[in-house]
């Protein structure tokens, strides 16, 4: 059975690294670098679920979220913010955007996929 997918799209490599190493084992990673590449990444390979950074270079977190929540194709795909800043109205802002999700930075494997899990079904 395929993995189900996750691209995780921060501009910091070391997070999408960290990511990838709590995730690889069960989730087929895609990685991108800000929310331009996202949204295409988004529309070319379908993922099952989006973890996305806020502040990046290009287009930012909330952007991209809006075009992959408004488009088509896309608009199932779960966005799960993956940010530094954890105050209420970055939290708000995410949902107004049709983020489904908010994890804070730092975070541990167990927070990441207990909120995937949320989303998706996790395999063994």
């Amino acid at each position: 059975m395929e993995k189900p997918s996750i691209l995780v799209v921060d501009d910091e490599q070391t997070i999408r690294s960290l990511a990838r190493r709590f995730l690889s084992d069960k989730f087929a990673i895609l990685e991108a670098s800000d929310g331009k590449e996202a949204v295409d990444m988004a529309r070319k390979h379908k993922p099952d679920l989006i973890l996305m950074d806020i502040m990046m270079p290009n287009m930012d977190g909330y952007c991209a979220c809006s075009i992959i929540k408004n488009d088509q194709p896309t608009k199932r795909i779960p966005v799960v913010m993956l940010t530094g800043i954890g105050y209420e109205l970055n939290k708000k802002l995410a949902k107004e955007v049709g983020a489904r999700g908010y994890i804070t930075k730092p975070f541990t494997s167990k927070e990441l996929l207990d909120t995937i899990g949320r989303f998706l079904e996790i395999p063994e």
